[in-house]
């Protein structure tokens, strides 16, 4: 096979969710297809990568000029809560579910050792202030019930012992051991939302 292709299809396959035989489907349809998609595709790519750049307060992408994401901007979300959550894909899933209107911070992934992933890796320094400047009063956590999850989740409390009058809370029933937000519909959220627990 063409070696440019070739280097199509392992890069498609890098991506999350997708093996060497759907990489190779959809390379090989984009560059048959005659509309055109492929240049559009790349073009888009090639504009959000130059234009798009985490959320200074959150983590969630949005346009470099703007500094701040729709969320931060949303004076209406202002209401003192906020949701602690591994990565953007289960900002999406929480959106959509319609169960959440507050804030969130995005932490980048979990504390892992087997991955070597430290406090450091993730977008935890930056919670201390937010706390203060947004007058945030409850923490929810919105993490995988995982090993890592939970370890995470317990060394953001423990980065947050000094912060006064702050709820803590995680979602509960419907959530199963060894969930993740990304296998959850939105009955379950919606019920993992209303019956959280105070930690």
């Amino acid at each position: 096979m063409n070696s440019k292709i070739e280097k199509l299809i392992k890069m498609f396959a890098k991506l999350p969710r997708v093996g060497n035989r759907a990489a190779q489907r959809m390379v090989l349809a984009l560059l048959q297809d005659k509309s055109g998609r492929a240049e559009n595709l790349a073009a888009a790519l090639a504009d959000a990568a130059a234009t798009i750049a985490p959320c200074a307060r959150c983590g969630m992408l949005t346009d470099v000029d703007m500094g701040v994401c729709e969320f931060c901007r949303d004076a209406s979300r202002a209401n003192g809560v906020l949701c602690i959550v591994r990565d953007l894909s289960d900002v999406l899933i929480l959106e959509k579910s319609g169960v959440f209107h507050g804030r969130y911070h995005i932490l980048g992934g979990l504390l892992s050792g087997v991955a070597g992933i430290t406090p450091n890796d993730l977008n935890i320094a930056t919670l201390p202030s937010r706390i203060g400047d947004e007058k945030i009063s409850e923490i929810i956590f919105a993490l995988p019930n995982t090993v890592e999850g939970k370890t995470t989740q317990h060394y953001v409390m423990s980065t947050l012992e000094n912060a006064k009058n702050i709820r803590f809370s995680e979602l509960a029933s419907g959530v199963p051991l060894g969930g993740d937000l990304d296998y959850l519909d939105d009955g379950t959220l919606s019920l993992a939302f209303g019956g959280r627990k105070e930690l």
